[in-house]
C-alpha cells in the first residue's frame, strides 16, 4: 500500500453545556479525549494527530497523551451550533499557510465516541484507499428503529409517513422483513479526502462508502446518563476496544 500523509483531527471545544469540561473529564480512568487520541496514535496508517480546540486546558491534556495542538480554534468556530465543515476548513488552511502541510486524507474522530474498535481506524482508511472515486468513508451501525415506520405530525395534527416504498402501499404497515435495511451514522469515524473538504467544500463528497460497526460500540456521550452507561460498559471490559492504558479491572 502506497504511503500517504493521513491526518487524524479531533475536534474538542471547551464550552460543553450538557456535561461541564466533558472532553477532559475522567472516563473509566482517563480523560475522555484520551481514547480518541490513543486510537489515532496506534493506527498503522495515521501519520499525524491534531486536536482542534478553543480551550487551553483541553490542549494541555491532549498534548499529555501525545496529540499536537499547533493552534487554538477561534471562538466563533466553537459555538453550540458550529458545524464540522468550518472547523476542518480552518485546520487545513492554517496548516497549509503556517506549515505548508497538506495531508491527502483526514480522519475525523470525536471524543464523545470513546468506545473505539481496535481495527476501526485502519479499516476505514483502507476502505477509502481502495475506493479511489469515493469522497469519504462514514461509520454506521444497523439502525435500531426503521425509518420506514416513522412519522411527521403535520400542522393539522394528522400523521404523514416520513418514507414510503414505491410499489408497496402503506409500507409503514409492512413487516420489517419487507423493508430495506437501514443504517444509523455513529460519531466514531469519518475519513475524507482533502479535496472533498477544500475542493468540494463538503464533509461527505459525491460518494460515501460505509464502514459497518458492531452496535456494541455505538456509544455517543451527550448526557450524564449516556456517560454512566458507557463507563459501565467500558469498565466491564468485555469489548475489544482501544484503551489509553491498561483496561479497567473492576466496576467501581
Amino acid at each position: 500500500m502506497k504511503k500517504v500523509e493521513i491526518l487524524a483531527l479531533i475536534p474538542a471545544r471547551g464550552n460543553s453545556k450538557s456535561i461541564p469540561r466533558k472532553n477532559i473529564r475522567e472516563f473509566a480512568g482517563y480523560p475522555l479525549i484520551a481514547y480518541s487520541i490513543i486510537a489515532a496514535l496506534r493506527s498503522k496508517h495515521v501519520t499525524r494527530v491534531i486536536v482542534s480546540t478553543d480551550n487551553e486546558e483541553i490542549a494541555a491534556v491532549s498534548r499529555e497523551f501525545g496529540a499536537e495542538t499547533p493552534f487554538l480554534r477561534p471562538a466563533e468556530l466553537a459555538r453550540d451550533d458550529t458545524m464540522d465543515f468550518p472547523v476542518f476548513e480552518h485546520a487545513l488552511l492554517w496548516l497549509e499557510e503556517n506549515e505548508k502541510y497538506k495531508p491527502e486524507m483526514i480522519v475525523q474522530l470525536r471524543a464523545t465516541s470513546p468506545v473505539i474498535p481496535v481495527k476501526l481506524i485502519d479499516d476505514a482508511i483502507e476502505a477509502l484507499i481502495n475506493h479511489p472515486k469515493a469522497g469519504s468513508i462514514r461509520g454506521v451501525v444497523p439502525s435500531g428503529q426503521n425509518p420506514y415506520k416513522m412519522w411527521h405530525i403535520q400542522a393539522n395534527g394528522t400523521l404523514m409517513p416520513i418514507l414510503q416504498i414505491d410499489g408497496l402501499p402503506e409500507s409503514y404497515n409492512a413487516p420489517r422483513q419487507k423493508l430495506p435495511e437501514t443504517y444509523w451514522q455513529t460519531g466514531h469515524i469519518d475519513v475524507l479526502r482533502r479535496e472533498t473538504i477544500l475542493g468540494k467544500r463538503s464533509m461527505s463528497g459525491d460518494a460515501i462508502i460505509p464502514v459497518v460497526i458492531d452496535p456494541a460500540f455505538a456509544i455517543d456521550i451527550d448526557t450524564l446518563l449516556d456517560w454512566k452507561r458507557a463507563e459501565r460498559l467500558v469498565k466491564e471490559g468485555e469489548i475489544d476496544m482501544i484503551y489509553p492504558g491498561n483496561p479497567p479491572q473492576e466496576i467501581s
